[in-house]
């Protein structure tokens, strides 16, 4: 298989300038054999991905890199290490969070595809994950209701992203995706709800880590991720 373009539509932006994290990583993910569903795949990002611009992706033996004028955006391998899902939340519990959301407060991105209150309904996810009880933990989470209006592994992806985020200080600390592992186990299916789950893992210097999990009716995990996020200083993504 040869060198493939993957384009980012201007709709799947993140900051106002680049394209959200989750979405991109999934695309990336996307290219590889079976869409990478049923299997775990981690993409580092490596620069911020540029919008509505044709960016090379090239398969390599573990698996592809993305890239834009001979420099490296983001690449992905197959993971090795099982993941640990997020806890589950009731459905109920997670409808009634997303009214804390604190994104409706402060947000660093407003505009994001994923979880930006500027976003319209149809157009964006919004993705409004508020705080709830962290059983038997002293872990951050948040948690929200999502009712898809499409399906793909991007878009499976990017509604892992920002809800992990969320488990973070990211009023405090702003921050974007840096690398994230995603194991896809079905589709969701539109018209359905879900429940997106996040968590705060640790934090290490410059880099927050965290998981998030996307359930199923039954508390069934239709998808379940890991990621690492790096502090930031919004202005320099504007």
């Amino acid at each position: 298989m040869g060198v493939a373009i993957l384009t980012v539509p201007h709709r799947f932006n993140g900051p106002p300038s680049s394209g959200n994290g989750g979405w991109v990583a999934g695309a990336l993910a996307a290219t590889l054999p079976r869409q990478a569903v049923g299997t775990a795949v981690t993409v580092t990002l490596r620069l911020p991905p540029p919008l509505s611009t044709p960016l090379q992706v090239e398969p390599t033996a573990a698996g592809a890199v993305l890239s834009h004028d001979g420099r490296t955006v983001a690449e992905a391998q197959y993971a090795g290490d099982p993941l640990t899902p997020v806890a589950p939340v009731p459905a109920g519990e997670a409808a009634r969070a997303e009214a804390s959301y604190a994104g409706h407060r402060n947000h660093p991105f407003p505009g994001c595809f994923v979880c930006g209150t500027a976003r319209e309904p149809g157009d964006g996810l919004r993705i409004f994950a508020g705080p709830v009880s962290a059983p038997s933990t002293d872990r951050r989470r948040v948690a929200a209701t999502w009712t898809p209006y499409e399906s793909s592994v991007p878009v499976t992806w990017a509604a892992l992203d920002c809800p992990s985020a969320w488990a973070s200080d990211l009023e405090g600390r702003p921050s974007v995706l840096g690398r994230i592992t995603v194991e896809v186990h079905s589709l969701p299916r539109t018209s359905e709800r879900y429940v997106v789950v996040g968590e705060e893992r640790h934090i290490e210097g410059r880099k927050t880590h965290t998981a998030s999990t996307l359930y199923g009716p039954s508390d069934i995990v239709v998808a379940t991720a890991e990621q690492v996020w790096i502090a930031v200083d919004p202005k320099d993504f504007r």
